[in-house]
Protein backbone atom coordinates (compact mmCIF):
# COMPACT_ATOMS: atom_id res chain seq x y z
CA UNK A 1 0.00 0.00 0.00
CA UNK A 2 1.63 3.75 -1.43
CA UNK A 3 0.39 6.75 -1.60
CA UNK A 4 2.32 9.01 -4.40
CA UNK A 5 1.51 12.59 -5.15
CA UNK A 6 3.03 13.67 -8.40
CA UNK A 7 3.13 17.15 -9.57
CA UNK A 8 -0.55 17.71 -8.31
CA UNK A 9 -1.75 21.31 -8.74
CA UNK A 10 -5.01 22.46 -8.38
CA UNK A 11 -7.02 25.60 -8.95
CA UNK A 12 -10.22 26.59 -7.98
CA UNK A 13 -12.48 28.52 -10.24
CA UNK A 14 -9.96 28.19 -13.06
CA UNK A 15 -12.30 30.28 -15.30
CA UNK A 16 -12.94 33.12 -12.84
CA UNK A 17 -11.23 35.98 -12.66
CA UNK A 18 -10.79 35.24 -9.26
CA UNK A 19 -9.05 31.97 -9.76
CA UNK A 20 -7.07 30.62 -6.93
CA UNK A 21 -4.08 28.00 -6.77
CA UNK A 22 -4.67 25.98 -4.23
CA UNK A 23 -1.83 23.60 -4.86
CA UNK A 24 1.09 23.88 -6.66
CA UNK A 25 3.34 20.82 -7.90
CA UNK A 26 2.92 19.41 -5.22
CA UNK A 27 5.12 15.85 -5.24
CA UNK A 28 4.95 13.39 -1.86
CA UNK A 29 5.60 9.66 -1.01
CA UNK A 30 3.17 8.22 1.86
CA UNK A 31 4.34 4.92 2.29
CA UNK A 32 3.11 2.55 4.40
CA UNK A 33 2.66 2.42 8.07
CA UNK A 34 3.68 6.10 8.89
CA UNK A 35 1.89 8.38 10.94
CA UNK A 36 2.49 11.35 9.19
CA UNK A 37 1.08 15.48 10.91
CA UNK A 38 0.51 17.86 7.87
CA UNK A 39 0.57 21.26 8.93
CA UNK A 40 0.07 25.20 8.26
CA UNK A 41 -1.94 28.13 8.42
CA UNK A 42 -5.64 29.13 7.40
CA UNK A 43 -5.52 28.29 3.45
CA UNK A 44 -2.22 26.92 3.24
CA UNK A 45 -3.69 23.88 0.98
CA UNK A 46 -3.99 21.45 3.86
CA UNK A 47 -7.51 20.31 3.51
CA UNK A 48 -7.54 20.75 0.02
CA UNK A 49 -4.29 18.07 -0.49
CA UNK A 50 -6.08 15.34 1.64
CA UNK A 51 -9.33 15.45 -0.24
CA UNK A 52 -7.28 14.63 -3.39
CA UNK A 53 -5.72 11.44 -1.38
CA UNK A 54 -9.05 9.51 -2.15
CA UNK A 55 -10.47 11.53 -5.06
CA UNK A 56 -13.16 13.84 -3.58
CA UNK A 57 -10.99 16.72 -5.85
CA UNK A 58 -9.38 15.98 -8.97
CA UNK A 59 -6.30 17.34 -9.53
CA UNK A 60 -6.14 20.66 -12.36
CA UNK A 61 -2.97 18.71 -13.13
CA UNK A 62 -0.48 15.94 -12.01
CA UNK A 63 -1.17 12.92 -10.96
CA UNK A 64 -1.73 10.46 -7.64
CA UNK A 65 -1.28 7.11 -7.51
CA UNK A 66 -2.72 4.23 -5.23
CA UNK A 67 -0.73 1.00 -5.10
CA UNK A 68 0.80 2.21 -8.26
CA UNK A 69 -2.99 2.85 -10.10
CA UNK A 70 -3.45 6.54 -11.50
CA UNK A 71 -6.47 7.18 -9.24
CA UNK A 72 -7.88 9.38 -12.27
CA UNK A 73 -7.96 6.51 -14.93
CA UNK A 74 -11.53 5.68 -16.35
CA UNK A 75 -11.54 2.50 -15.04
CA UNK A 76 -9.85 2.81 -11.69
CA UNK A 77 -12.89 2.14 -8.89
CA UNK A 78 -12.84 5.59 -6.92
CA UNK A 79 -15.68 3.56 -4.16
CA UNK A 80 -13.08 1.07 -3.88
CA UNK A 81 -10.59 3.84 -2.80
CA UNK A 82 -12.50 5.79 -0.28
CA UNK A 83 -12.89 2.34 1.11
CA UNK A 84 -9.06 1.66 1.68
CA UNK A 85 -8.08 5.67 2.31
CA UNK A 86 -11.14 6.92 4.93
CA UNK A 87 -11.12 10.72 5.00
CA UNK A 88 -12.43 11.96 8.40
CA UNK A 89 -13.51 15.41 7.99
CA UNK A 90 -13.74 18.32 10.82
CA UNK A 91 -16.27 18.01 12.83
CA UNK A 92 -17.78 14.79 11.21
CA UNK A 93 -19.83 13.94 14.21
CA UNK A 94 -21.79 16.77 12.04
CA UNK A 95 -22.75 13.75 10.02
CA UNK A 96 -23.80 11.38 12.32
CA UNK A 97 -27.66 10.86 12.17
CA UNK A 98 -28.80 7.42 12.83
CA UNK A 99 -30.83 6.41 15.80
CA UNK A 100 -27.89 5.02 17.70
CA UNK A 101 -24.47 4.86 17.75
CA UNK A 102 -24.05 1.06 16.66
CA UNK A 103 -26.72 1.86 13.56
CA UNK A 104 -24.15 5.06 13.04
CA UNK A 105 -21.38 3.14 12.50
CA UNK A 106 -22.63 0.16 10.51
CA UNK A 107 -24.00 2.84 7.95
CA UNK A 108 -20.59 2.64 5.74
CA UNK A 109 -19.82 -1.12 5.63
CA UNK A 110 -23.53 -2.11 5.10
CA UNK A 111 -23.17 0.18 1.61
CA UNK A 112 -20.69 -1.82 0.77
CA UNK A 113 -23.07 -4.92 0.53
CA UNK A 114 -21.57 -6.66 3.35
CA UNK A 115 -23.50 -9.84 4.79
CA UNK A 116 -25.21 -8.47 8.45
CA UNK A 117 -22.92 -10.15 10.52
CA UNK A 118 -20.03 -8.95 8.98
CA UNK A 119 -21.26 -5.60 8.53
CA UNK A 120 -22.06 -6.17 12.85
CA UNK A 121 -18.65 -6.71 13.48
CA UNK A 122 -16.71 -4.70 11.60
CA UNK A 123 -18.53 -1.64 13.87
CA UNK A 124 -18.07 -3.51 16.95
CA UNK A 125 -14.25 -4.03 16.56
CA UNK A 126 -14.17 -0.25 15.27
CA UNK A 127 -16.07 0.69 18.04
CA UNK A 128 -13.77 -1.09 20.82
CA UNK A 129 -10.38 0.51 18.69
CA UNK A 130 -11.74 4.27 19.22
CA UNK A 131 -12.36 3.05 23.37
CA UNK A 132 -16.33 3.84 23.25
CA UNK A 133 -17.13 2.27 26.45
CA UNK A 134 -20.35 -1.19 25.42
CA UNK A 135 -22.78 0.50 27.07
CA UNK A 136 -23.07 3.78 24.83
CA UNK A 137 -23.30 1.52 21.88
CA UNK A 138 -26.80 1.82 21.80
CA UNK A 139 -27.44 5.74 23.20
CA UNK A 140 -28.27 8.24 20.40
CA UNK A 141 -25.28 9.54 19.23
CA UNK A 142 -26.83 13.14 20.08
CA UNK A 143 -26.49 12.06 23.61
CA UNK A 144 -22.95 11.89 23.96
CA UNK A 145 -19.80 14.54 24.78
CA UNK A 146 -18.11 16.06 22.12
CA UNK A 147 -15.00 13.87 22.42
CA UNK A 148 -17.56 10.83 22.59
CA UNK A 149 -19.23 11.98 19.02
CA UNK A 150 -16.06 12.50 17.68
CA UNK A 151 -15.29 8.61 18.65
CA UNK A 152 -18.05 7.24 16.86
CA UNK A 153 -17.39 9.39 13.66
CA UNK A 154 -13.74 8.25 13.71
CA UNK A 155 -15.49 4.31 14.12
CA UNK A 156 -17.78 5.08 11.41
CA UNK A 157 -14.77 4.79 8.78
CA UNK A 158 -12.87 2.62 10.55
CA UNK A 159 -15.64 0.01 10.15
CA UNK A 160 -14.69 0.59 6.29
CA UNK A 161 -10.99 -1.09 7.46
CA UNK A 162 -8.98 1.93 5.50
CA UNK A 163 -5.44 0.80 5.12
CA UNK A 164 -4.97 4.73 5.37
CA UNK A 165 -6.97 7.29 7.84
CA UNK A 166 -7.05 11.06 7.12
CA UNK A 167 -8.30 12.87 10.08
CA UNK A 168 -8.74 16.54 9.28
CA UNK A 169 -8.36 18.75 12.59
CA UNK A 170 -9.67 15.47 14.78
CA UNK A 171 -9.68 17.56 17.61
CA UNK A 172 -11.06 20.86 16.41
CA UNK A 173 -13.53 22.66 18.86
CA UNK A 174 -12.62 19.69 21.96
CA UNK A 175 -11.80 20.98 25.50
CA UNK A 176 -8.26 20.25 26.29
CA UNK A 177 -8.98 16.43 28.30
CA UNK A 178 -11.31 15.62 25.04
CA UNK A 179 -8.01 16.67 22.64
CA UNK A 180 -5.76 14.12 24.31
CA UNK A 181 -8.20 11.40 24.64
CA UNK A 182 -8.40 11.57 21.17
CA UNK A 183 -5.24 11.45 20.19
CA UNK A 184 -3.80 9.07 22.54
CA UNK A 185 -6.31 6.72 21.16
CA UNK A 186 -5.33 7.60 17.53
CA UNK A 187 -1.65 6.57 18.44
CA UNK A 188 -3.03 3.53 20.35
CA UNK A 189 -4.91 2.65 17.11
CA UNK A 190 -1.76 3.24 15.11
CA UNK A 191 0.75 1.24 17.12
CA UNK A 192 -1.52 -1.42 17.33
CA UNK A 193 -2.65 -1.37 13.91
CA UNK A 194 0.22 -0.35 12.02
CA UNK A 195 -2.06 2.10 10.02
CA UNK A 196 -0.71 4.67 7.98
CA UNK A 197 -2.38 7.88 9.81
CA UNK A 198 -2.36 11.15 8.32
CA UNK A 199 -3.12 14.20 11.02
CA UNK A 200 -4.11 17.22 9.78
CA UNK A 201 -3.21 20.30 12.75
CA UNK A 202 -3.20 23.78 13.51
CA UNK A 203 -1.41 22.59 17.02
CA UNK A 204 2.71 21.92 17.10
CA UNK A 205 2.20 20.32 20.39
CA UNK A 206 0.20 17.72 18.95
CA UNK A 207 1.96 17.22 16.30
CA UNK A 208 5.21 17.09 18.11
CA UNK A 209 3.75 14.40 20.78
CA UNK A 210 2.77 11.74 18.13
CA UNK A 211 3.69 11.56 14.40
CA UNK A 212 6.75 10.24 13.15
CA UNK A 213 6.98 13.01 9.78
CA UNK A 214 5.90 16.41 9.86
CA UNK A 215 5.07 17.97 5.77
CA UNK A 216 4.26 22.02 6.13
CA UNK A 217 2.35 23.43 3.84
CA UNK A 218 2.62 26.82 2.63
CA UNK A 219 0.93 28.77 0.38
CA UNK A 220 -0.11 25.34 -1.97
CA UNK A 221 3.43 23.92 -1.97
CA UNK A 222 5.42 21.14 0.32
CA UNK A 223 7.76 23.77 2.46
CA UNK A 224 8.87 21.11 4.67
CA UNK A 225 9.01 17.41 4.37
CA UNK A 226 10.88 15.52 7.31
CA UNK A 227 10.91 14.04 10.83
CA UNK A 228 9.76 16.70 13.89
CA UNK A 229 12.85 17.89 15.58
CA UNK A 230 14.75 18.38 11.81
CA UNK A 231 11.31 20.68 10.93
CA UNK A 232 11.46 22.68 13.99
CA UNK A 233 14.93 23.24 13.85
CA UNK A 234 13.35 25.96 11.53
CA UNK A 235 11.04 27.55 14.14
CA UNK A 236 12.23 31.19 13.06
CA UNK A 237 11.05 30.51 9.34
CA UNK A 238 7.73 28.85 10.25
CA UNK A 239 6.56 32.06 12.34
CA UNK A 240 7.70 34.48 8.80
CA UNK A 241 4.38 32.00 7.62
CA UNK A 242 2.59 32.41 10.75
CA UNK A 243 2.97 28.66 12.59
CA UNK A 244 5.68 28.47 15.54
CA UNK A 245 7.76 25.60 17.12
CA UNK A 246 6.05 23.64 20.37
CA UNK A 247 6.41 25.70 23.43
CA UNK A 248 9.19 23.81 25.11
CA UNK A 249 11.42 24.12 21.63
CA UNK A 250 11.13 28.07 22.46
CA UNK A 251 12.09 27.66 26.29
CA UNK A 252 15.08 25.25 25.54
CA UNK A 253 16.48 27.96 23.32
CA UNK A 254 16.24 30.56 26.19
CA UNK A 255 17.70 28.36 28.76
CA UNK A 256 20.76 28.03 26.24
CA UNK A 257 20.95 31.72 25.84
CA UNK A 258 20.71 31.59 29.87
CA UNK A 259 24.19 29.27 29.54
CA UNK A 260 22.13 26.11 30.20
CA UNK A 261 23.52 22.98 28.61
CA UNK A 262 20.51 21.86 26.65
CA UNK A 263 20.05 20.72 23.14
CA UNK A 264 16.87 22.66 21.95
CA UNK A 265 15.89 19.94 19.29
CA UNK A 266 14.07 18.45 21.99
CA UNK A 267 10.02 18.94 20.74
CA UNK A 268 8.27 17.09 23.41
CA UNK A 269 7.80 18.27 27.29
CA UNK A 270 9.00 14.56 28.35
CA UNK A 271 11.99 15.13 26.16
CA UNK A 272 12.51 18.92 27.26
CA UNK A 273 12.43 17.82 31.00
CA UNK A 274 15.31 14.83 30.57
CA UNK A 275 17.50 17.79 28.54
CA UNK A 276 16.77 20.13 31.87
CA UNK A 277 17.39 17.55 34.33
CA UNK A 278 20.62 16.34 32.62
CA UNK A 279 22.00 19.54 32.38
CA UNK A 280 21.61 19.97 36.06
CA UNK A 281 23.15 17.00 36.57
CA UNK A 282 20.17 14.94 38.20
Amino acid sequence: MSLIVDHVSYIYDPDAPLSHKALDDVCLQIPEGQFIGIIGHTGSGKSTLVQHLNGLIKATSGHIYYNGEDIDDKDFDKKKLRSKVGLVFQYPEHQLFEIDVFSDVCFGPKNLGLEKKEVELRAYDALRKVGLPDELFYQSPFELSGGQKRRVAIAGVLAMKPEILILDEPTAGLDPKGREEILEQIKKLQTETGMTILLVSHSMEDVAEYVDRIIVMNQGRVMYDDAPKQVFRHYRELEEIGLAAPQVTYILHELQEKGLAVDPSATTIREAADQILQALGR
